[in-house]
């Protein structure tokens, strides 16, 4: 990763450098062409992310794992896997059920970053040019050119193509004023919250499972984030409220989540409550794409502007890759 400050001009703006914004940025760049990404968090991977918290404990606080099921992810994942920065998750998963547990029925090769998910975002971004913490707030078009403003850049530009690698509403936000084509297919998309709390335990859960998907309960998923491969041996827990439970407590105080999903931890794991050591939150307001779309992305070529995300073609990280991994070939070819 490159961080180029003040942005420069390019051929191709990309706003978001997620996993679809990153992808379809290494497709240009290997090509041969300019490309300038720009995101508002420190890091890039979007959701991809590891939090660090005081002690020096790490948690995978977004995306969990992931899979590689399409030929071109399994090509491009091959020789991260060989360098050691993925590797394959092995621990057991179990569905659960106010403490019912339910061996998973048909297990499922799953992927992880190391030494965290942000692994494989940085493994994404290496040599891509990325202004960070940043937000641009508007897009102009000026004489068949895109100019961004952004907070702390101010006017950027010119471009000669505009991707939006961002949550759906966001880029609606962004877009709305010029007569895109693909506007109506963009509103039409809904993106679920989530909440997730990183927990640190005194001593070990009792359980005998990695990770669970978990049914009747605010919860929808809980993992041991220490379970995964190249990560310390210390007993820190993941935990994700499902999605209409996170709408429905969006504006709660996190010192109020904490509480309700400790409270579901233990029903969950049935289990007296456990001693915690330290805990943090995050709630994620684009998390979950409910009914993707069956595109892989939308593109307007006479404004040469296109959308990507994992609210295209499929959700999770490996969607997200494709996504902008198609769009990416598709811009290179024209």
């Amino acid at each position: 990763m490159v961080p180029v400050t003040p942005p420069s001009s390019a051929e191709f703006a990309i706003l978001g450098a997620g996993v679809a914004g990153l992808a379809c940025a290494s497709q240009l760049h290997a090509a041969g062409r300019s490309v300038q990404l720009f995101d508002k968090g420190r890091r890039p991977g979007g959701r991809v992310a590891t939090r660090r918290l005081e002690g020096g404990l790490e948690f995978d606080h977004g995306a969990q794992y992931f899979t590689a099921r399409h030929p071109e992810f399994q090509h491009w994942l091959k020789p991260r896997l060989a360098a050691g920065l993925v590797a394959e998750w092995s621990g057991r998963l179990v569905s659960l059920s106010r403490g019912v547990i339910t061996p998973e029925p048909s297990p499922t090769t799953r992927y992880v970053g190391v030494p965290g998910m942000s692994a494989l975002a940085a493994a994404l971004a290496g040599g891509l040019p990325i202004h960070l913490a940043d937000r641009v707030t508007r897009v102009e078009r000026r004489e068949g050119q895109w100019w961004l403003l952004a907070e702390e850049a101010g006017l950027c530009g010119p471009y000669r193509h505009l991707v939006c690698a961002l949550p759906a509403p966001q880029g609606i936000d962004l877009l709305q004023e010029h007569p895109v084509e693909f506007l109506p297919e963009m509103q039409a998309v809904t993106l679920a919250p989530c909440w997730a709390l990183m927990l640190h335990l005194a001593r070990p859960l009792p359980v005998d499972y990695a990770g669970a998907f978990v049914a009747d309960s605010p919860l929808r998923w809980i993992a041991s984030n220490s379970s995964k491969p190249g990560r310390p041996a210390s007993e820190c827990w993941v935990l994700h409220a499902g999605p209409e439970w996170s709408q429905a407590t969006f504006d709660e105080p996190p010192a109020t989540i904490d509480s309700w999903l400790r409270d579901a931890l233990w029903e969950a794991v049935g289990c007296a409550p456990q001693d915690v050591l330290a805990s943090s939150s995050q709630r994620w307001k684009y998390a979950i794409p409910p009914s993707p779309l069956s595109e892989r992305f939308l593109a307007d070529e006479t404004l040469h502007v296109s959308v990507c995300g994992d609210w295209c073609g499929g959700p999770r990280v490996e969607g997200a890759f494709l996504s902008g991994w198609e769009l990416g070939r598709q811009l290179v070819s024209r």
